[in-house]
């Protein structure tokens, strides 16, 4: 036995305690706007109109903001202080910590100097380009090695739980990060998913699923063991609870990403798996909040006055039913009702602002003072920023639920005679105005309690003196793995002491779900059987898909007609999973803002797709959807790479002809060219005989065929068409 005297890095924990205030505020305004976007948006899409500005382009920014930038930086904050004090060691390199923090920053710069201007793989939460997922990949291998490098250092035998958490999201975001990113560049800016339609959903929703799991989960519930018991000063209520909340948690959560798919093209055995597991998950969650509650048990009068424990009481409740609710969802007849509705935007949201947002509040209220060896500046502040934030959270969710039961009962309503009584899917839309008036109201109030901590922190730092290396000792046996000579030692124990084997079960138990689920999926043909008619997209088409992605439209629009009465009366035929081979990446959608667009190529004329591009609110009355002004803008329409986006498609397995890449520009140009003239034609025909005198067709359809406003409605042109040819067959 031996004192040993180090100290710890606290430098690393206050730098990424600022980027998760700064970021998180950030992140909360662009959430602000797109909000405002939807409850005024005559105002935010109409006279704001900058293509950086548009909805579709600001929600993948506002996503990746908040879960990477200030969730990613307060896990970051917490692992960095916690671990080094769990294992009684400084980390074991300050240059690979410094080298985390300041690439994990440039990154989030990156995503907020590429998502707004278009630059985007189109896949939730991994929105991000193919060279910055790389760059994620690096700094997250750095990360890890750093932390186990740590970890085969430190002073103590056993990992404590929250160590078991750290290392369970290490290994399980890095698997899920790099299957997930696969994917073919054409260009710097550019990319194709790797896997195409069924494939790409299922491992989109594998990834996006667990993303929240082992991003915006586990880590929290290795922070929640760690600072709950500290700022209560209790122990852990069950250690062995502790061990059975872990290996469950990480074993079921893996298998329940289908249920983000039911009632979809994804074959039927998936989807059960996803529901059965999903159920399941419950027990493991719930008994993660139970020990958290639990542990502060003895400490509830303590409450009043200990702020953090405020907050981490909120955090911890918020947990339970986000969790409790997430089962619920996954239920096929709950899932009918709620999906593609508000509903599951309140249900991310409680998660989001009520288990992230306050426990990472909590948080900092603690580290701060420590940090700076000093009192609070203001209690009294911050226990004005819980009951704001509190309030705000509740403005925020119950609008949202209202809403999304409002949706889901107003899309199934049918009149006595059969029909549908809200064919017109804008009334829909309309009847939410005041819900999401609300909603910006919360989020709105949640934000001034941030802003308010930010006051008080800065005031508290101000105050303080920091300490960047804390000054520590441990007692120590030279040899870390000697066993224990009396008594019987828990089973589990033997895992602990030894953490390359503990990753390395962690991997096994991770890796089992993912592979039942998505393995057969991507060899057996009969999962995804072919359509004969359904047809590669033209050149001109898969640029419009481009666009498409670009300005994000599948966060507003779906593309899946579910096998569901309601659905196919309104839409049309279900989608089946033949359609979207050829789809890299997918468009499934998750959320209608607008209605289902499946089936709309040839429902309506080029000049009505025209029209509506640029005047949606006067082409369609009630209309949210903002005005794509600069797609109108003559010469935007940019084919300089399309050999290399067929080429890319070739590799990929779309089935163009040998050499074709070599003409498909021209082909482009020349269906530009038609979709130019119709739009012309059209747009002349509908002028007064006065005006159509003066209207120089030939001039117009040169400027016309130049815009990129034409690529996109080829695109809604083509959607669906493939199998409304089958149709026609059958009935001749």
């Amino acid at each position: 036995m031996e004192v040993q005297k180090f100290s710890y890095d606290n430098k690393i924990v206050r730098n990424f305690a600022w980027a998760t205030i700064i970021w998180g505020i950030t992140g909360m305004l662009v959430g602000l706007i797109i909000a405002l976007q939807l409850a005024f948006p005559e105002f935010f899409n109409d006279y704001l109109g900058f293509s950086f500005l548009s909805f579709g382009r600001l929600r993948p920014l506002h996503t990746n903001a908040v879960i990477f930038a200030f969730v990613g930086n307060g896990i970051f904050m917490g692992v960095y202080y916690s671990l080094q004090r769990l294992l009684k060691t400084r980390m074991w390199s300050d240059k690979l910590s410094n080298i985390n923090f300041w690439g994990w920053q440039f990154i989030i710069l990156c995503a907020v100097a590429t998502l707004p201007f278009g630059i985007t793989s189109g896949k939730e939460y991994a929105e991000l380009e193919w060279w910055i997922d790389i760059l994620i990949t690096l700094l997250w291998v750095v990360f890890g090695f750093n932390m186990f490098a740590t970890i085969l250092t430190r002073r103590v035998k056993h990992l404590y739980v929250a160590i078991w958490f750290y290392i369970a999201t290490f290994v399980t975001v890095a698997i899920l990060h790099i299957f997930n990113s696969f994917e073919l560049p054409v260009s710097f800016l550019k990319s194709y998913s790797w896997y195409a339609g069924v494939q790409d959903a299922l491992v989109q929703w594998w990834y996006g699923h667990n993303a929240v799991a082992f991003f915006l989960t586990t880590p929290y519930l290795g922070l929640m063991y760690y600072f709950v018991p500290k700022a209560a000063q209790r122990p852990v209520y069950s250690y062995r609870l502790s061990i059975i909340h872990f290996w469950a948690l990480i074993f079921i959560y893996i298998w329940a990403g289908p249920h983000h798919l039911l009632y979809t093209s994804l074959p039927d055995w998936a989807q059960s798996l996803g529901v059965v597991f999903s159920v399941m998950l419950i027990a493991p969650s719930w008994g993660g909040m139970l020990n958290g509650l639990l542990t502060m048990r003895g400490a509830w009068d303590r409450v009043r006055d200990d702020v953090m424990l405020k907050f981490m009481v909120v955090a911890l409740t918020a947990y339970g039913m986000a969790t409790f609710e997430g089962p619920l969802l996954s239920l096929k007849n709950v899932n009918m009702l709620s999906h593609f509705t508000d509903w599951t935007i309140a249900h991310v949201h409680v998660g989001g602002l009520g288990w992230n947002g306050m426990m990472t509040f909590g948080m900092l209220y603690w580290l701060f003072p420590k940090l700076f060896r000093v009192e609070l500046y203001s209690k009294k502040l911050a226990n004005q920023h819980f009951w704001i934030a509190t309030l705000g959270i509740l403005l925020y969710a119950v609008p949202m639920y209202i809403a999304g039961f409002m949706q889901g009962l107003m899309w199934q309503d049918f009149k006595p005679d059969g029909t549908l009584v809200n064919s017109d899917f804008l009334k829909t839309v309309d009847a939410l105005h005041p819900y999401y008036i609300l909603r910006s109201i919360g989020g709105l109030l949640f934000i001034i309690g941030a802003v308010m901590m930010f006051y008080n922190l800065i005031k508290t730092a101000k105050a303080g003196n920091f300490l960047a290396n804390e000054e520590a000792e441990a007692t120590v046996t030279k040899n870390l793995d000697v066993k224990i000579k009396e008594g019987k030692e828990y089973w589990h124990r033997s895992i602990e002491r030894r953490p390359i084997r503990f990753m390395i079960v962690s991997i096994v138990v991770v890796a089992i779900g993912g592979l039942v689920e998505i393995i057969p999926t991507m060899i057996v043909k009969s999962n995804v059987p072919t359509i004969s008619s359904v047809k590669p997209y033209t050149p001109l088409e898969l640029h419009g898909r481009d666009m498409y992605v670009r300005e994000g439209c599948y966060n507003c629009h779906s593309q899946m007609v579910r096998p569901l009465r309601f659905e196919t009366a309104r839409y049309g035929e279900y989608s089946k999973s033949g359609e979207f081979v050829y789809d890299h990446p997918f468009q499934w959608g998750s959320k209608r803002t607008g209605p289902d667009l499946a089936r709309e190529g040839g429902l309506r004329s080029n000049y009505w797709h025209y029209q509506h591009m640029i005047r949606p609110k006067d082409v369609s009355q009630g209309s949210i959807m903002p005005a794509y002004i600069w797609m109108d803008d003559e010469n935007s329409l940019d084919l300089s790479l399309m050999e290399a986006k067929i080429s890319a498609m070739q590799t990929l397995g779309v089935p163009y002809e040998k050499g074709y890449e070599k003409k498909a520009k021209a082909d482009a140009e020349k269906q530009a060219l038609a979709i130019a003239t119709n739009i012309v034609d059209e747009k002349f025909n509908s002028l007064p005989p006065s005006i159509q005198k003066t209207f120089n067709k030939k001039a117009e359809v040169k400027k016309m065929k130049t815009k990129e406003i034409v690529a996109i409605i080829a695109y809604l042109q083509r959607i669906g068409t493939d199998i409304k040819a089958i149709k026609k067959t059958e009935k001749k």
